[in-house]
This record gives structure tokens, sequence and C-alpha cells, in this order.
């Protein structure tokens, strides 16, 4: 059997240079892209893309079905699914207007490449996040080390993510310029934060009580006044490694360099959590944990939505619909008071921020 063909090569080619730079698609995403039609490609014994048939959309559709996860040994998930079918859709969508294809696929056969409509409510649906409570993270910064450069390191990355609700990418590649501490904020400067889009923006810290902001004042200063780091130094460097004693490599304290991707971030949280004696939490985790304390203390439209812009959001109902569901604890509290008096509670308030949500969905509510 055939494990590579040519001319699919050199169409795929265009396509993932179509993605990167007409769609703006990142790396990463081309990748998931990339694989998905590989998988096809491998069903199909790489045929020529021209030959292509719907029998074979179905087919393939037919095999996903009997694959196993090589991990889990279960059978692949509704959202895997999806995800393939989706990718795979797309491309022939793109093929089919291609000169050289535009006589053999028509568009409609892309559309064969779709799930039924009760798999994609089950591949889309969404499942109640683990998240940290406040106090939570404050035992964890309260648990930590902070004897050595690397453990002063770690804490105030914590701190600093609690702070801010800052994303990994970004934790890992922020300067120390980035951050005003006498205005008590950071700059997200798109020209060298990997922040999400490439958005620029300013984070000011949020109102979390604790040690959170003394942690992170005092690593700015260790940086600074003992390391004599400068501005465009990293604010969380990686750890040097070199030959310890017994010949091993070990950690031997901080590099002047950024960490080049997340994996060192979201290892730190993995041991930091489980020194805790805690479940591990990601980083993203903490961006839930600001929004649901801004749900608990904004009390008017504009305060939340300036809560909402301060973790890189341009719309309230982005925090809302991928950040603020309820928990089941807290839902069921809320239901239950809701038959009590309600004296103390605002009808203007609740209107005006009802009438901010309906005027972001462009005058309709449903």
């Amino acid at each position: 059997m055939a494990k590579h063909n040519a001319a699919n090569t050199r169409v795929k080619r265009e396509y993932f240079d179509y993605l990167k730079e007409a769609m703006r698609r990142d790396d990463a995403s081309i990748d998931q892209v990339a694989k998905a039609i590989a998988r096809f490609e491998e069903s199909t014994g790489h045929k020529d893309f021209k030959k292509f048939h719907r029998e074979q959309a179905k087919a393939f559709k037919r095999k996903l079905d009997n694959e196993k996860n090589t991990r889990t040994g279960k059978p692949l998930a509704r959202a895997t699914v999806h995800t393939t079918l989706s990718a795979l859709r797309a491309f022939f969508i793109w093929l089919a207007g291609q000169s050289g294809y535009k006589s053999r696929i028509a568009y409609a056969d892309a559309d064969y490449f779709n799930l039924s409509e009760k798999d994609v409510r089950i591949a889309k649906a969404s499942l109640p996040k683990r998240i940290p409570t406040l106090d939570q993270v404050q035992h964890v910064l309260a648990t930590m080390p902070s004897n050595t450069d690397i453990e002063k390191r770690n804490r105030a990355l914590i701190a600093f993510a609690l702070l801010t609700g800052a994303r990994a990418a970004a934790l890992a590649s922020f300067k120390l310029k980035h951050v005003d501490l006498e205005q008590a904020c950071v700059f997200h400067d798109a020209r060298d934060v990997r922040s999400k889009n490439s958005k620029t923006f300013t984070t000011y810290f949020c109102p979390v009580g604790g040690d959170a902001l003394e942690i992170v004042t005092d690593w700015c200063e260790h940086l600074r006044k003992q390391l004599l780091w400068s501005d465009d130094d990293p604010l969380f460097p990686k750890t040097q490694v070199g030959l310890g004693e017994c010949g091993g490599f070990q950690a031997m304290g901080l590099a002047r360099e950024h960490w080049s991707n997340t994996g060192a971030v979201r290892n730190i949280y993995k041991d930091v959590f489980h020194a805790a004696g805690l479940p591990y939490f990601n980083p993203h985790c903490f961006r839930d944990v600001l929004v649901r304390l801004g749900e608990r203390i904004c009390t008017t439209p504009e305060e939340f939505k300036a809560w909402s812009q301060n973790i890189g959001h341009e719309r309230v109902l982005t925090t809302l619909t991928s950040y603020g569901a309820v928990p089941a604890d807290r839902q069921a509290e809320l239901i239950r008071g809701l038959g009590l008096e309600r004296a103390d509670e605002d009808p203007e308030r609740l209107a005006a921020i009802f009438a901010e949500f309906v005027r972001q969905r462009g005058g309709t509510f449903s």
C-alpha cells in the first residue's frame, strides 16, 4: 500500500499556506488539520484527492466509529471525531474551488464529513470544569517554600497568575519592563508577550487579598536589586541546568532567558498543587477563579465590564459564556435563595445588567 502521494503533498502544502497566511491560523492549529488529513489519506491508501468520492468519506466515518483511543483503549471521543471531520470538511470545500479539482469534487461532497446532529450535540457538550477556590490558591501560596531563587520564582509565578489571570504563554514571555508596581498593573505588549490573538492590553492587579501582591513585589525587587537584572530580562526566567557534583544534570539556578514554551509553567503548577495536597489545576483555571470573584464583588454593569476587560476580553459575553458557568453548589444556593425576601436587591441594577447583555447580543436575548 502506498504511503505517499506527491500530488496530495503539493496541494496540502498550498492549503497549509492558505491557513497560515490567509486565515491567520497558528502552527498548532495547522498541525491538527494536517493530522486529520493524514488520517483520512491513510484510510484511502493515499489515493489522489482528485479521485475522491463521497463513499470514501462515509467509509472513513465508519472507521473512526470503530477506532480506539490508544491511551485509554476506549472508543474515540465524539469531540475528537467531530474535530477531525470538521477539518476534513473545510479542506475539501477549499479543494473544490482549486484548479484541477473543480471538475472532480463538488462542494456538496464535503458535507459527507459531517456527524449526525445527535453526535454533534454530544461532541459540543461541556462538562463542569474543576476550578480551585480562591482559598485553595491562597493555601498553595502559603505552603510554597521561598529559600532559593527557583523557589522564589515559582511562588511569584503562582501569585502573579492569581493577580492577573495571565495565560501560561504570557507568563513565559513577560519581561520585567512589562510590570508597573507603582500602578499595580502589567502590560501585555504583543510585540514581546505571547498574548492570545496577539492582543495588546493592560491588566491591573485584581483585589484577591492574601500575600500575592507582596510576593510579586518582593520578586521584582529581588530580580532588580539582588540579581541586578534589567527591564528586558524575563520576569520568570527558565531554570539553569548544569552538571552536578555526581556527574548528573541538575538545576543550578536561573538562566537569563525566557522559557521557549509553556511546559515548564505547567509543571510548576503540577508540582505546587501536589505539594499542597491538592489535585492539579492548570494555569487557565486561574482565569475562572478571577471571573467567579468578579461575579461576586462587581455591583454594576460598568464594574463587570471593567473586570472582563481586565482579563483581556473585548466583550462581557465572552467572560460570561466561556468562564461564567455557575458551579452546581452555588447554583443550588442561589436558586434556593430566590424564594426568600430580597428587600436589599435594587431592581434598577438588575434591569441595567440585563439591558447591557441584550445590547451586546445585538438586541436579542435567546
